[in-house]
């Protein structure tokens, strides 16, 4: 993805089931449940590179001793210095090695998040794991998850109808306060804890925690909208948010590691047998298809195949732009996480270029260690298309077509002020911008960093076509009937938003999406394809979560943020939709 997008977090739960000694025998240090948690961590940067933090909970800690340890990151490298100092305090830790806890971070169950700031602050009080404490062991409580809450508010006066006065209105607080409540409320029934708690959330969420007493748990959404997979054997039982880091830290096969079911709880107790238990109502799945599409690490088998049936599927759309002219075209593919719909889309070129040659490579590289420190917003407008460089000597000036593919547009911004200039210099007769997934024409609300209309160029160009077919009293109704759906309950709103959408064909939004992405003084002529949703569905047909694409939320309260979104925008408020 072109456009710097932050999104969904990382969460990793580790619990070791033998004693510490057995660890310290077989594999040389009680470090080992840190040594795997690192790796799971590191296997997910990906996912979250705002703040991190580590908990760890020993479970024969005497009465007199800490029994858990926490240590978070806000640094520019959270992850590395959380890492480094925790590596510290235990080569320097005193105490015999099978101690529990004796070393610093030598305990039996641990907790681990990566975080990245969508809304809130990024200070360290804002990393997880988040802790409720107590000073009976079993009424602490850590708390890390990937979520984000649609009706904050509502969960926010229930607190307060409780007799609770939280510190502010961030859904972390609130979600950990909630389940503290219901756990103590239930003495230690935690499936009862965990269905009466988020049976008011509306979202999307995994969470994963630790009670004082070394019971551990994960819970998913009902909709499974995060992404969660376990593994469990005689020595640990272990929860990450993707297959691939659980299958490296640990040399499994895919079948080897479990998907968390959307709705269910996972208990790993202290003492007893492990569980996993449906712990909310049924609802229809929709997992978050940009997952497959962008977030989720490339090397998932499962990932490898969609993203290269992506690339296989836009190929008709990009023959069409090249006007079938082989000979005269350069493929490549911009940013390196659109490599894999790339090998896709070669495959199926392959297959119909007949006697044709294919020409491809890597045309644009982005400049990891390109920084501007200059404070003049013109001067930094110039540097701007520098974060990228250029390949040169491939394009046939003015003759050749060049083929570029991305997994998809949000914004626009870069490749607009970055990318096409760049591949301009070039000089190709056409640029042809292909991306991997559809029109992004909705926002967000479920812990991706677009959750307003105003970031997203194909509502942009949707405005830009009211503007141009004198459609302004039709919008202006339909702002006015998304104020009136906002006073109806949740289960009862309509998107009003795809009103507007649902007035032009794709083709017609595209063309639209071509004119707003297109530089000043871009010598070559521009062409901009998409994949279709129904492309979309029979390529990743398990993740129907397309909400971004087409509109239709998985829970009520995406509609109330639709709407919202959409008052926000006519009246050109910079606020949060929820």
């Amino acid at each position: 993805m072109s456009d710097p997008l932050k999104h969904e977090c990382g969460v990793a739960l580790l619990r070791l089931r033998k004693p510490l000694e057995y660890y310290a025998t077989k594999y040389g240090t009680t470090a080992y449940g840190f040594s795997k948690l690192s790796l799971l961590m590191e296997k997910q940067h990906n996912r979250g590179q705002d703040g991190a933090g580590i908990a760890c909970v020993g479970l024969d800690v005497p009465p007199g001793k800490p029994f858990y340890q926490l240590e978070k990151s806000c640094s520019s490298m959270p992850l590395a210095d959380l890492l480094e100092r925790i590596s510290g305090m235990i080569e320097t830790g005193g105490g015999a090695a099978a101690d529990s806890l004796a070393r610093p971070f030598c305990g039996e169950v641990y907790l681990g998040h990566l975080r990245y700031g969508t809304y809130g602050n990024r200070t360290l009080a804002a990393c997880h794991p988040m802790v409720s404490d107590n000073a009976r062991r079993a009424g602490t409580l850590l708390v890390a998850g990937n979520f984000n809450l649609t009706n904050t508010p509502d969960v926010f006066n229930h607190l307060t109808s409780l007799g609770y006065h939280p510190h502010g209105h961030q859904d972390c607080e609130i979600l950990l306060t909630m389940l503290s409540h219901y756990l103590g409320e239930y003495h230690g029934d935690l499936l009862q804890a965990v269905k009466n708690a988020s049976a008011q959330w509306d979202g999307g969420f995994v969470i994963g925690g630790i009670i004082g007493n070394g019971d551990a748990f994960a819970f998913r959404d009902a909709a499974g909208i995060r992404p969660a997979y376990y593994y469990i054997d005689d020595e640990v039982a272990v929860l990450a948010s993707e297959r691939v880091t659980i299958q490296t830290a640990f040399n499994l096969g895919s079948e080897d590691v479990k998907e968390l079911p959307a709705g269910h709880l996972l208990s790993i107790p202290a003492k007893g047998e492990i569980t996993l238990k449906q712990c909310l109502p049924h609802a229809p799945v929709r997992h978050c298809v940009f997952e497959r599409i962008y977030f989720s690490r490339g090397n998932d088998a499962d990932i490898q195949r969609e993203r290269r049936a992506l690339g296989r599927a836009v190929v008709p759309k990009v023959l069409d732009a090249i006007d079938l002219d082989y000979d005269h075209t350069f493929f490549s593919y911009i940013p390196n996480t659109a490599q894999v719909s790339f090998h896709g889309m070669l495959e199926a070129l392959d297959d119909c270029r007949g006697g044709h040659k294919l020409r491809f490579g890597m045309i644009a590289v982005k400049d990891a260690k390109f920084r501007t420190f200059i404070s003049d917003a013109n001067h930094r407008e110039e540097l701007f298309p520098h974060v990228y460089d250029v390949t040169y000597g491939l394009i046939q000036s003015h003759e050749d077509n060049l083929v570029v593919i991305d997994d998809s547009i949000v914004r626009g911004n870069t490749m607009r002020r970055a990318i096409l200039p760049i591949l301009d210099r070039l000089e190709p007769k056409r640029i042809v911008i292909v991306s991997s997934a559809p029109q992004i024409r909705y926002p967000d609300c479920y812990g991706i960093d677009m959750a307003s209309f105003s970031e997203l160029v194909a509502f942009q160009a949707c405005m830009d076509l009211i503007h141009e077919r004198k459609m302004d009293a039709f919008f202006e109704e339909n702002v006015h009937l998304a104020e009136e759906e906002l006073a109806r309950p949740d289960r009862d709103m309509q998107n009003i938003a795809a009103r507007l959408y649902a007035q032009f064909t794709d083709d017609e939004l595209t063309e639209a999406i071509t004119k707003r992405l297109l530089p000043d003084n871009l010598n070559a002529e521009l062409k901009v394809v998409f994949l279709s949703c129904e492309d979309l569905r029979r390529c990743i047909p398990d993740h129907t979560g397309d909400w971004y694409f087409t509109g239709d939320y998985p829970t009520p309260g995406g509609n109330r943020v639709v709407n919202q979104a959409l008052v926000n925008y006519a009246h050109h408020l910079s606020i949060r939709a929820y």
